[in-house]
């Protein structure tokens, strides 16, 4: 068991809970997937509001609905191709949403460089998304690259409840630009019928390990980029990153 094996199998226990009430209740998880992105709509505006501990709690409730819908069409025996693209595309909108919350706090605060990592995080969030479905198209699979969706939505959370929304964002851009830059070069190696590059010594190794990404969650090596990441944003002092969210109040201080 995994560290973040662990904290899966923990939050499972709740939301199986959430999803019985669901099934028992009828309701239609196309439904609660626009239950999810309203309340999205509302942790955007707190994040607007530089209400971050707020917003943190509106995630939480948001990705609730996020998570049981696909769960409940399994239950339910409802799970449609329509279904699949009512989830995609507003998941769409939902990231679109929190991206837009911090655009409009960056903007009210003057701090044009961070409206423009912002910007540029949202652009890369999209287009990982936009190269695997393009990639699908064309080759059978294109699940390749670290920074998905549920590692974004984690990190707004983290972001949220810790005050280091500036670490958080420049990690969602990074990661996100090497993400896309992976699923194009994957492709490229498909549609070429070439080898997936794995390095022939311990430092190139390293690197095709760690810039093409193939390896699942609630892996070994899964939790070593967490770890990484998570320290990266926990001890980078915010000064060096210019975070002008961030302060001494403590996770209590954005209410």
């Amino acid at each position: 068991m995994t560290f973040t094996g662990l904290v899966g199998t923990i939050c499972m226990f709740p939301l199986r809970a959430i999803i019985r009430l669901s099934v028992l209740l009828g309701i239609h998880p196309n439904t609660l997937t626009v239950i999810g992105v309203l309340i999205n709509v509302g942790a955007a505006w707190a994040l607007g509001k530089q209400h971050f501990m707020m917003a943190f709690v509106i995630m939480c409730a948001a990705n609730i609905f996020d998570f049981i819908d696909g769960k409940v069409a399994h239950e339910t025996g409802k799970q449609s191709e329509f279904g699949a693209f009512w989830d995609s595309t507003l998941d769409r909108f939902s990231d679109i949403a929190l991206f837009l919350g911090l655009t409009y706090l960056y903007a009210s605060l003057r701090r044009t460089d961070y409206v423009m990592i912002v910007s540029l995080a949202m652009m890369f969030s999209i287009m990982t998304s936009y190269a695997r479905a393009r990639a699908e198209s064309l080759i059978q699979k294109c699940k390749v690259g670290f920074m998905e969706r549920p590692e974004r939505i984690v990190l707004f959370l983290i972001g949220a409840a810790t005050n280091r929304m500036g670490a958080v964002m420049w990690v969602i851009l990074v990661l996100s630009i090497v993400t896309v830059a992976n699923r194009i070069h994957y492709t490229y190696i498909a549609l070429n019928k070439k080898d997936i590059p794995r390095g022939s010594n311990l430092l190139t190794r390293f690197i095709a390990k760690a810039f093409f990404w193939t390896d699942d969650r609630a892996t070994l090596a899964y939790d070593a980029w967490v770890i990484a990441i998570l320290a990266f944003i926990w001890l980078t002092p915010p000064d060096w990153l210019k975070d002008p969210t961030a302060s001494g109040l403590g996770i209590w201080g954005w209410f």
